[in-house]
């Protein structure tokens, strides 16, 4: 299976690892470099780091909307996306680029909290559990199917 993946975080880099051992990742796509920490020194995402690591094409579209980001995806041929804390919302160009579409791992009990930080709402909300959902992505904040969930407590 050939694999697109997209991501950010450290969160994300057990995903793109589980990725690495189900298929071919044809490319990893992640946010922009950008200055961190107190001396605002250029550094690579997490998921960056690995990718490099492993020899992976990196894409780091500054823009998504509105540009030719998806055809350069659909020229991957990759099967599916799998995305893991990207930070932006894709488009339906970007979602229909791979020939299965794309899955999102969302660090939820959908549909409880969807969108950006679930894990702190989680915990701010008293929650006893929380846990994981792989889910069909469609255009929006996180409505699309639910594939499955892991749970855990807090």
């Amino acid at each position: 299976m050939r694999i697109v993946f997209m991501g950010t975080p450290a969160f994300a880099v057990k995903s793109l690892e589980a990725c690495l051992s189900l298929g071919e990742v044809v490319a990893v796509v992640t946010q922009p470099d950008k200055p961190r920490g107190r001396g605002q020194e250029v550094s690579f995402s997490p998921v960056k780091e690995l990718a490099l690591a492993r020899g992976l094409p990196v894409l780091q579209p500054v823009k998504i909307r509105g540009t030719p980001f998806a055809e350069e995806l659909r020229a991957l041929g990759a099967d599916v996306a799998v995305v893991t804390a990207y930070g932006k919302i894709l488009p339906q160009d970007v979602l229909d680029a791979p020939r299965r579409g794309c899955v999102n791992v969302h660090a939820s009990l959908l549909p409880r909290f969807r969108g950006a930080a679930p894990i702190q709402w989680a915990i701010a909300a008293g929650d006893q559990k929380t846990g994981v959902c792989l889910m069909q992505m469609d255009a929006g904040m996180d409505p699309g199917a639910i594939i499955d969930c892991a749970q855990l407590p807090i």
